[in-house]
């Protein structure tokens, strides 16, 4: 199955709701940055949580980043999604494995820890603008959900899943962003609350084959109106040119010891483990274009 997410409309056209399975996308994250099962959870979650928000609310060339402020044994979580419906991300230890709660699921909360959620948005007219929230689960669709009804006031309903299998590879990810439109009336609300409560779990769901359009059906009802069908995909768009121009900005003494003491550089993406490589020739031609 390949990653996609589907909007769709309840039949009052008063809730609207997105679905994506994520399994492909959360793998490749897994596998650039080695993560162990916590740290695959947590940035997993962030991921597709970056997927929903991008889908749900961003146009043409914006973006959105979040970042996990956790105090947990992860550390600091940061994923961009981008309008185009890529996303990108890292955790700042990813080698992070912890016993299991007692229901056997992955300890979220605990690798997550207290702290902020934050979340900017790059419009591409104006400044960036962020917006901080406490994180108030840990489980982290709470902590997106909570974002949405502060800093957006757009009531909404999140469920993020990621499945690791014992070698740390991804069984299934998937989620789903529901959100109340103006309309929408206080037992309509409840009613669709009530149906997400009823949900088998996601992850199981997802792995024994469940589709975001049949989980778009669970929530909203068999008459919902399926809206668009869209690609996801893992993608970092760093390139050499891009982090030459980085070096520019550094002072004048840092490029001239670079080339003297180091006899060249070697940078890497966060993002995506690319690693970048500038000779003397190189660093001496963007200390001249200073």
């Amino acid at each position: 199955m390949t990653d996609y997410l589907i909007k769709a409309i309840d039949k009052t056209k008063n809730i609207r709701l997105l679905t994506v399975n994520a399994h492909d996308l959360v793998q490749e994250a897994q596998t650039r940055h080695d993560t162990w099962s916590a740290s695959s959870a947590v940035l997993g979650r962030t991921l597709i949580a970056g997927i929903l928000l991008a889908g749900a609310e961003l146009t043409d060339k914006e973006e959105f980043t979040v970042r996990l402020l956790g105090d947990g044994p992860v550390g600091h979580t940061v994923v961009t999604a981008k309008s185009d419906l890529t996303v990108k991300g890292y955790v700042k230890n990813p080698h992070i494995a912890l016993p299991p709660k007692k229901d056997g699921h992955i300890d979220v909360k605990k690798a997550v820890g207290q702290g902020w959620l934050e979340v900017t948005k790059d419009l591409e007219l104006k400044e960036p603008y962020t917006s901080q929230v406490p994180i108030v689960s840990g489980e982290i669709a709470e902590d997106i959900a909570y974002y949405l009804t502060k800093s957006e006031q757009i009531p909404s309903a999140v469920g993020l899943s990621v499945f690791v299998n014992p070698n740390n590879s991804i069984g299934a990810a998937a989620g789903f962003m529901l959100q109340a439109l103006p309309g929408a009336s206080d037992s309509l609300i409840d009613q669709t609350i009530e149906r997400i409560n009823q949900l088998p779990a996601l992850s199981s769901s997802f792995l024994n084959g469940m589709t975001p359009e049949e989980l778009a059906k669970l929530i909203l009802g068999e008459d919902c109106k399926l809206l668009s069908k869209d690609d996801v995909a893992y993608q970092c768009d760093c390139s050499k040119e891009k982090y030459a121009q980085i070096l520019a900005t550094l002072d004048k003494k840092q490029l001239e010891e670079m080339i003297t003491k180091d006899h060249g550089a070697e940078l890497t993406c966060n993002f995506c483990g690319n690693k970048y490589h500038y000779s003397e020739a190189e660093l001496k031609a963007i200390l001249a274009q200073r």
